[in-house]
């Protein structure tokens, strides 16, 4: 690429990279390999698991759709990719002597994203990996002789019990050294009962680690040149590396695939609200533009990129609501079970009742009629699970927050046009509605597994679920209005007299068309 500052400094650069099969990591390593083709090698820690060795996990890494463009257009480039074994949780990351020896001696960046992402787990675990696999991580990187920039991904929402949130580390909520110590000794019990008070403001152990591994890389990293991505929710594609992929069904994903087949009809949530989402290549364009930056340009002191939309291009829940719905009806689920018609809630009580009549009451009713049937009763434990993950976000879609995210415009400056144009993550360039009709698109293919071919066949079930909600609406009404006239002598007169108007005016207007004929 002619003209890239950022392609020439990878050149001949060998990269460590953690969390590297994950949603962002698989996306980091596909885009350092397609567009900065000369580095020398992407050294990948990797856990052996489930019977399967690091060659084989690998092998599963890259022949996920992400890589597809690569498999075909330049498979030789997959060649630079090295598995190292290790393990977050393990002392010196699990990783042996001799690959300990062979990063020390080559590695020139660092990128860490390895860390649990789970809402709700469990304080141990969160320490374990997010706190003391840091701690680990910063050991060995001290030992990398040729180290030139070690990018640590945090997430935005460290320091959620403020309502703005500068590009600064914050004091932290406890001492992690102590805090690392005690998870040791401490019985698992015991933790258990004094993490809501030990979290305070925070909504879960995966805020709180993250904010106390912050303060750990400020204590730890003299010398090391550090800098630290935060990104906001991280969300689908909107370019690359493929328009709309998405891997798992974390955030607004579910949400969407749950509304689109007709199961999720209601959300707790405040419409006015900003949704600070961010397309899964604007963090990792900008991960690889920050190395590059606190290599060549040194900064004296740790910087801090908020990844955040909300600051310059906000996009608020309402109108995630709004165009969501109109990318699923003009792009459709196949075989959804209900037409998408619920809505977001912002009162509680409001959100419940939805709850008991659109989720439950229709599930428990269906799962009794499966078991009539002999088949199986999924329906009520599948909306337990999916209540279960939606309480989870209820904190993010109730609550609004102020992401200052002044550094990235500034490094977008220091940039040419060519770097800016390839490593793009200007959020002011996102055009909302049609990202979400892709962010909808790319649901439908990624995660449900809808194949394009399958549109036609889907818009034809989409009308005719149309119209049974209708109907069912009418017979609703009409049952109702039933069981009112049946035992109110004044319901029935109003009935017989609005019938006998209607029928008086249907003689009328029959009458009129005939005149107007007749003339």
């Amino acid at each position: 690429m002619v003209n890239s500052d950022i392609v020439g400094f990878y050149r001949d650069r060998s990269v460590f990279i953690t969390g590297a099969t994950g949603f962002m990591g698989k996306v980091l390593v596909e885009k350092l390999l397609r567009c900065c083709p000369g580095v020398k090698t992407l050294y990948l820690l990797m856990r052996p698991k489930a019977g399967n060795d690091i060659r084989t996990r690998l092998e599963e890494l890259i022949s996920t759709k992400v890589f597809d463009n690569l498999r075909r257009d330049s498979p030789e480039l997959l060649n630079k990719l090295v598995p190292i074994a290790g393990d977050m949780s393990l002392p010196s990351l699990g990783v042996s002597t001799s690959d300990i020896k062979m990063l020390s001696d080559n590695v020139s960046i660092v990128f860490h994203s390895a860390a649990t992402v789970k809402f709700d787990e469990a304080l141990k675990s969160a320490v374990e990996m997010n706190l003391k696999g840091t701690m680990r991580l910063i050991e060995l990187v001290r030992k990398m002789d040729r180290l030139e920039a070690l990018v640590h991904v945090s997430t935005a929402y460290a320091n959620c019990d403020k309502d703005e949130i500068a590009e600064m580390i914050y004091p932290p909520p406890a001492d992690p050294h102590k805090l690392m110590e005690c998870v040791d000794w401490m019985d698992e019990e015991l933790l258990k009962g004094i993490t809501k008070k030990l979290i305070g403001k925070r909504p879960n152990t995966y805020t709180y680690t993250k904010a106390l591994a912050e303060h750990l890389l400020m204590e730890e990293c003299g010398g090391i040149p550090l800098a630290i991505v935060r990104p906001t929710i991280v969300t689908a594609a909107m370019k690359e590396p493929i328009p709309g992929w998405v891997d798992n069904l974390n955030g607004p994903t579910g949400l969407i695939a749950g509304a689109g087949k007709g199961l999720l009809r209601t959300l707790w949530c405040h419409t006015t609200m900003v949704a600070d989402v961010i397309p899964v290549e604007f963090p990792i364009n900008l991960m690889i533009a920050v190395a590059w930056h606190t290599a060549t340009y040194k900064p004296n002191n740790i910087v801090v990129y908020n990844c955040a939309s909300g600051y310059h291009n906000p996009l608020t829940w309402g109108e995630i609501e709004r165009q969501g719905r109109v990318a699923l009806l003009k792009y459709p689920m196949s075989d959804v079970l209900w037409y998408p018609s619920g809505s977001f809630k912002s009162n509680l009580t409001l959100h419940k009742i939805d709850v008991v009549l659109y989720h439950y009451l229709p599930a428990y009713f269906l799962d009794f009629l499966a078991r009539m049937s002999g088949n199986p009763a999924m329906l009520v434990r599948l909306y337990d699970k999916a209540h279960r993950a939606m309480s989870c976000l209820n904190y993010f879609t109730t609550h609004e927050w102020r992401f200052i995210s002044e550094n990235p415009i500034q490094l977008l400056e220091k940039m040419s046009p060519e770097d800016r144009r390839v490593f793009y993550f200007d959020v002011r360039t996102i055009d909302w509605p049609s990202y979400i009709e892709t962010y909808a698109l790319g649901t439908r293919r990624f995660i449900l597994k809808d194949d394009p071919s399958t549109l036609p066949a889907a818009r034809r079930h989409m009308t005719r679920m149309f119209w049974i909600q209708q109907m069912s609406r009418v017979a609703v009404l009409l049952l109702f209005w039933r069981a009112v006239v049946s035992r109110s002598e004044t319901a029935r007169r109003v009935w017989n007299l609005a019938f006998t108007m209607l029928v008086s005016m249907m003689r009328r207007l029959s009458a009129g068309a005939g005149i107007g004929i007749a003339k």
